[in-house]
């Protein structure tokens, strides 16, 4: 400690006599000291002892040294102790943790100060840049203090480091560099720092994959001992966890990679036990393991595409990763839950392979005598000495087995069944039902929930189970299966184990009216369900909730697949009893009561149980599935049928009470079909009368077209006499005056026939008006048509008269120029022999 203060007073000076100064003061002088000194010795000892001065007053060294350390960074890159040590200062100003001497204020969040320093940080936007490019210093001084920043920098603002990092040219490049460092520590620094930098970035994901960080993952992993090395072996799966999470890109190119064949070495764990029988399973190895079996997880998880999940499955059948995982199971000396881990990624892999299912069918377990390891497994689950966890894990394992496997659930349906001479055996199905029956609630529900997955998409199966016979006391006959599970609901006090029996009887009599019928032919089983269901206790119990919704579902079920072939429990007489006993507003709001609670929505999403502890352990996957599909049709159902059956009664009274009514109804129609005859009739009539209208509207057409014709010949021979005027002269005026009279008459006569044409207009106008007002407006049309045309004809009139006094005005000018001009018409020519010339 001493000489740590002598060297801050070789760098300070010495203060007055009498004086202390803080912190604070020494941080200023410090970094004065590195922004103004022009030796580089000196700023390497500022740098050196605000280094030394950051881990105590961190927040005085943030505040006042950020921009001088930042300084430091451009301008002396090419010092590589210098850099250093404002990297190492950088490093603890904004580290996310606390430091033991810090000086920090009581009242301060003193967690969100490296988040603080870092937002500061890099709002100068090459400061990331600038220590990316340390990264390419090989100098430990540099490159160390360089990655362990960029570590605290994601740490504190992951989002905004990954998106810079994105977009730096090399960026991700020159950290995949790291990962060949001869240099054990560095390598293990850019393991951490790949880890922050590769979580919730799909991107970065890819670009870190297509890098070739498989290869370089593996061969660590190899050099470090694969599942036995230490936990530079955990970091190095925890990033490619990151990287194949919830990414199909980078799992097909695992897959197609041959990624997974890598995989089997590290699962072939030999069984190795000392001299105290006690396994060699360290701590760290048990955490390796669960890294090795979530990285085979991310592969084959339920949620990712199907298509991609089958082929890394078959890849791991033909590999021998599934063999590899089963041995597993079978070797003993495994930590529980490292069995608990291993059984639910054996679940994962044969989860809808019938060739991975049919294999996991034929592992024996070794035990005297050897028997099926799914019939080991199944005795752990139905054992309440077993941990909850390894149960639920069982349960899993045990539904993987059977989706989609019509082969594995018609053999347990059958081992339920009699059997011939065969020699007695533990089976599946015997197990199932020793749990179905047992004290223990849990085993009941886990029996029950089992049991039901046998049946699914499977209606032939759910007919056979009908023909299961229990023998339960000496001298009474055989009781059936179903019979047993009703009563087993009636006299139990144990919720969870109800409700593990409603989902086994809702999934078995869904689809199935030959189990329905089973079902309500059995005494008091409706009656139990209507009476638990109308109770109108107000309980907000979650489990008392459930097992009403359960009560309604499966009556709604009685329902919706009821063949009527029970004359007690007809779907008509079931839908009376939820109206009149239960209520169909409440039938319907318990229905859905299931769906309103998080633990549906929990227990929805993902088919692996997910309870924390057995009391959670209330609903499964594929029963909240059935749920889902059947509650709509079944609410309709059940409204339909009580509609029906009041339109039914509507019907019957009106029949009985009101038959006077219904007489009235027929004589009204048969009225209104009489009156309905008549006017077609009189529609025909005006039909007929409105196609001779439209003949006789054509006439009238063809008769205008034709008027029209002649008007314009009426026009073309005024032009020609207004361009004769030569030829009118010397022409004969009693021709002429011929002419003249044939236009006239021409012209009465067209007056003629207008005046008929317009009489004609005017008695169908009268006519007709009522009729057709449609053609009254075409002949409206047509008569405004033939009013022009005569209006034209008098025009033509005017046009001849003023031809007539010019004609006259001629004769008398040539008169006046001396000329000859006989007034007998039949010499209309004019002598011009002696004419003078005209000034004019």
């Amino acid at each position: 400690m001493e000489y740590f203060k002598s060297g801050l007073k070789s760098v300070l000076g010495t203060a007055p006599a009498g004086t202390q100064p803080t912190g604070a003061d020494t941080v200023e002088k410090l970094v004065d000291r590195l922004q103004s000194s022009t030796l580089l010795d000196d700023r390497r000892d500022a740098c050196r002892a605000l280094k030394a001065l950051s881990r105590t007053y961190r927040v005085e060294v943030g505040v006042q040294g950020m921009d001088a350390l930042r300084q430091v960074l451009e301008m002396d890159r090419t010092d590589c102790e210098i850099v250093g040590l404002a990297l190492n200062t950088l490093c603890n100003i904004t580290n996310p943790e606390t430091f033991e001497e810090e000086e920090v204020d009581k009242h301060s969040p003193t967690n969100k100060i490296g988040e603080q320093f870092t937002e500061i940080f890099i709002k100068h936007p090459d400061s990331v840049g600038l220590t990316l490019t340390f990264l390419e210093e090989f100098d430990f001084r540099v490159r160390r203090p360089a990655l362990q920043l960029l570590t605290h920098l994601l740490t504190n603002r992951s989002k905004d480091i990954q998106e810079i990092i994105l977009i730096s040219p090399m960026g991700v490049s020159k950290l995949m560099d790291l990962l060949s460092d001869s240099r054990e520590v560095i390598r293990n620094d850019v393991l951490l720092l790949l880890i922050q930098l590769t979580k919730g970035n799909a991107n970065i994901q890819k670009i870190v994959a297509f890098e070739n960080a498989f290869d370089r993952i593996f061969d660590v992993i190899k050099q470090e001992g694969n599942a036995d090395g230490g936990i530079v072996v955990e970091d190095c799966l925890l990033l490619m966890l990151n990287l194949l999470r919830g990414n199909v890109s980078n799992q097909n190119f695992f897959k197609e990679g041959s990624y997974i064949q890598k995989l089997t070495p590290m699962f072939q764990i030999p069984n190795e036990v000392d001299d105290n029988n006690l396994s060699s399973w360290s701590p760290q190895k048990v955490s390796n393991v669960h890294c090795m079996v979530q990285v085979v997880r991310a592969l084959v998880a339920p949620s990712a595409p199907a298509q991609a999940v089958a082929a890394c499955q078959r890849t791991m059948r033909a590999c021998g990763l599934l063999q590899a995982l089963c041995d597993i199971l079978m070797a003993s000396g495994v930590p529980a839950d490292v069995l608990t881990e291993t059984i639910n990624t054996v679940a994962e892999v044969i989860r809808g392979n019938a060739s991975n299912q049919e294999f996991l069918a034929s592992v024996m377990a070794p035990s005297i005598p050897p028997r099926p390891a799914i019939v080991v497994l199944l005795m752990s689950m139905v054992n309440e000495k077993q941990p909850f966890i390894l149960r639920c894990s069982v349960l899993y394992c045990f539904q993987c087995f059977l989706y989609k496997n019509e082969v594995g659930q018609t053999q347990l349906i059958q081992t339920l069944l009699p059997q011939g001479n065969e020699a007695p055996s533990l089976t599946t199905g015997q197990l199932l039902c020793g749990g179905l029956f047992s004290m223990d609630s849990l085993s009941n529900w886990f029996s029950a929930v089992a049991l039901s997955h046998a049946l699914i998409e499977n209606i032939s199966q759910k007919e056979q189970l009908l023909r299961v016979l229990l023998a339960t006391n000496i001298g009474k006959p055989p009781v059936t299966l179903m019979q047993q599970c009703v009563m087993l609901l009636q006299q139990g006090n144990k919720t969870q184990c109800k409700l593990g029996l409603l989902i086994l009887l809702c999934r078995w009599t869904s689809y199935c009216p030959l189990a329905v019928k089973s079902f309500l032919a059995i005494d008091s089983s409706v009656a139990y369900l209507t009476a638990l269901l109308s109770s109108q206790e107000n309980n907000d119990d979650l489990q008392e909730i459930l097992l009403q919704s359960m009560c309604a579902l499966l009556i709604g079920i009685c329902v919706h697949f009821n063949d009527d072939s029970v004359p007690t429990y007809t779907k008509e007489k079931v839908c009376n009893l939820i109206e009149n006993r239960i209520g169909l507003e409440r039938f319907q709001d318990a229905i859905g009561g299931i769906g309103r609670h998080e633990i549906y929505s929990r227990t929805l999403k993902h088919p692996q149980p997910s309870a924390q502890n057995p009391s959670e352990l209330l609903l499964d996957h594929e029963f909240c599935k059935l749920l889902k599909s059947l509650e709509g049709t079944i609410i309709k159902s059940v409204i339909d049928a009580n509609n029906e059956h009041q339109n039914r009664n509507q019907l019957s009274m009106i029949s009985l009470s009101d038959n006077t009514l219904v007489l009235q109804y027929k004589d009204l129609i048969r009225e209104q079909d009489m009156q309905i005859q008549r006017l077609n009739q009189a529609n025909d009539s005006l039909m007929k009368e409105k196609q001779e209208l439209e003949a006789q509207v054509q006439e009238l057409r063809s008769t205008v077209s034709h008027l029209r014709d002649q008007n314009l010949v009426l026009r073309a021979a005024q032009a020609n006499i207004g361009n004769e005027k030569e030829t009118i002269a010397s022409s004969n005026n009693s021709d002429f005056e011929k002419e003249l009279q044939t236009y006239k008459t021409m012209v009465a006569d067209l007056e003629k026939r207008l005046a008929e044409h317009t009489h004609i207009t005017q008695d169908y106008k009268e006519n007709d008006s009522e009729k057709e007002s449609e053609l009254e407006h075409q002949l409206k049309s047509k008569t405004e048509e033939l009013e022009k045309l005569k209006k034209d004809q008098e025009d033509l009139l005017e046009l001849l008269t003023d031809q007539d006094n010019k004609i006259m005005l001629y004769k008398e000018r040539l008169i006046e120029l001396g000329d000859k001009v006989e007034s007998d018409e039949s010499s209309g020519e004019l002598d011009t022999d002696d004419q003078p010339e005209s000034s004019n």
